[in-house]
């Protein structure tokens, strides 16, 4: 099964931009300028055009809303060095909303995107995830 994330955008150019420039993805397919095909990440990302203040269902009273919001979904990005990513994130517009902070895993920092987009960025060390795992279960795989 595949599965491929969507993101609606106000501003499709500059979230290409966002995207291929700060965290190293690359456009694939470009579709009639309604959306574009983001590749190199572990699924494909769809940047979708569609503009503030529409209705993303219809019969909904709520309406597209490109100002930070919150949703229980958002985008992890494992990077290399987290440092250099954030930098490059915020030259294109990204909001550094909690600095990198250490965790046993590795590190984390938390953004939002010019969009209102939440994204984080991991920097494994070690054992990455497992780290929180205890041997036994390690053994047991």
């Amino acid at each position: 099964m595949e599965i491929r994330i969507c993101i609606d955008v106000d501003d499709l150019e500059r979230a290409i931009t966002f995207y291929t420039a700060g965290l190293g993805l690359r456009v694939g397919r470009r579709f009639q300028g309604a959306f574009v095909e983001l590749l190199g990440a572990g699924s494909a990302i769809d940047l979708l055009l569609n503009a503030p203040g529409t209705q993303p269902l219809v019969g909904r009273s709520d309406r597209r809303n490109y100002q930070r919001h919150w949703t229980p979904v958002h985008l992890d990005f494992v990077v290399e060095d987290i440092e250099a990513a954030v930098d490059r994130l915020q030259q294109h517009g990204a909001v550094l909303e909690m600095p990198v902070t250490e965790r046993a895993w590795g590190r984390i920092a938390g953004l939002a995107d010019p969009f209102g987009h939440g994204l984080d960025l991991l920097q494994f060390k070690g054992r990455g995830y497992d780290a929180l795992l205890p041997q036994q279960s390690l053994s047991n795989q």
